[in-house]
């Protein structure tokens, strides 16, 4: 029993301490997610308060998976894993069965779930987190209660300079299909063979002698006895998803030209594109950089536009009220913010292939660009990126030092 107790324990602890991460390190991502909620819920006006969300939640998940597979705090822990599950199975179970948002974004972008496998996956979750719930009393910790709090305060900090370094640049693990080296052609490609969507067709046709409707399959519908029959309507419900490809919905319209995107997509030169999903959020302090990196890419030669889910209007103002030396063009919004996390951020392609992108804050000056090989310029600066490595290093040493200070404390009961 004790084993059994310790495996839901740690089990339980492993999955909280990865959602929690893998939110951490995207924080505008379940930002973004909380809006979908609370617009799909009729709960718009708490929108002010979806960014503190995104952060407490991961935290919290974060907290509890370091307090369960640690064993600190456990009577605490327990508590609050029992009261998230309960709340999450009953909301995931209201989503399963309204579907009003198709993905939970339980696991950020790393992990996609529907919303009935996310409901089963939380109960797995729930019942063990009954065991442990009802087994706390049993739970012994190595670590005495300063060396507890010292933990979490240790992990509250590490993980909130995650989530503020990742909010202010970019996520530091980008699992979207538009990061880094990836090409938006071939995740815009279906695979030969795969499957496709089904759908249940039924078809209402109209008795013209007795007035009565009645509902038909294609395969029995009287379509030959006009006599009779009556066509009134056709119901289609949707029974099997079939294979979405990671990229779809990724069209881009110019104001006069139309649609772009293909052109963009197979030009063997360099693209810039400056994404701003929402023109009226977009922070105006990079535009004199943006405008500066526009006037070098025109004079190289190089496509330079600006992409944006706002109004015509809504550019117009932004434009005149802040000079702009490049076209806006129109993109879907949740592209955008798959895009890239930022608003604005820019992102560099070559025949649809994504070889660079900077959050608003860190746009290059065209004096670090100009006498260079973009494509060169780029691998250069992926191998040498230092703040990733840092960040990467420290989750390492943080986990390291927890591991070791716990095998040494067992080494000590032990004697």
């Amino acid at each position: 029993m004790k084993l059994i107790r310790n495996i839901c324990r740690i089990l339980v602890g492993l999955v909280f301490i990865y959602s929690g991460f893998v939110k951490g390190i995207d924080p505008l991502g379940s930002d973004y997610k909380f809006t979908d909620y609370f617009n799909a819920f009729g709960m718009s006006w708490m929108g002010f308060s979806t960014l503190f969300l995104s952060f407490l939640l991961s935290m919290f998940e974060f907290l509890i998976g370091i307090c369960l597979f640690l064993n600190v705090k456990i009577k605490t822990a327990a508590w609050s894993t029992l009261l998230f599950m309960s709340f999450f199975t009953l909301l995931t179970l209201i989503l399963a069965i309204k579907n009003p948002v198709s993905d939970c974004g339980c696991f950020g972008d790393a992990l996609t779930l529907s919303n009935w496998e996310t409901f089963w996956k939380n109960i797995i979750l729930l019942i063990l987190t009954l065991v442990i719930f009802y087994s706390k009393e049993k739970y012994k910790s190595v670590f005495n209660f300063i060396e507890q709090t010292g933990i979490l305060l240790v992990s509250l900090l590490f993980m909130f300079c995650l989530q503020w370094h990742s909010y202010r640049h970019l996520p530091i693990i980008d699992f979207r299909p538009y990061a880094i080296g990836k090409n938006i052609p071939t995740e815009m490609s279906i695979p030969e063979g795969a499957s496709h969507d089904k759908y249940e067709i039924t078809l209402k046709y109209k008795n013209k002698q007795t007035g009565e409707i009645k509902k038909f399959t294609e395969e029995n519908y009287p379509w030959q006895d006009t006599a009779q029959w009556e066509y009134v309507s056709t119901d289609q419900k949707l029974i099997q998803e079939g294979y979405k490809a990671p990229i779809h919905d990724f069209v881009i319209e110019h104001p006069e030209w139309g649609d772009i995107t293909q052109e963009i997509l197979e030009d063997n030169g360099y693209t810039f594109l400056v994404i701003a999903y929402d023109i009226r959020k977009t922070r105006p302090d990079e535009q004199d950089k943006l405008n500066e990196l526009a006037a070098y890419a025109q004079d190289k030669g190089y496509r330079f536009y600006g992409l944006s889910a706002s109004s015509p209007e809504d550019i117009r103002r932004y434009t005149e009220q802040y000079p702009v030396n490049y076209e806006f063009c129109s993109t879907d919004e949740v592209q955008l913010k798959t895009m890239i996390r930022s608003n604005p951020g820019l992102i560099l392609l070559r025949q649809g292939t994504v070889l660079d992108k900077w959050a608003g804050r860190d746009i290059p000056e065209v004096e670090e660009i100009q006498h260079k090989d973009l494509t060169a310029y780029c691998l250069e600066k992926q191998q040498k990126i230092t703040d990733k490595y840092v960040v990467y290093c420290l989750i390492l040493f943080y986990l390291s030092c927890l591991f070791l200070y716990m095998v040494k404390k067992y080494k000590r009961m032990v004697k």
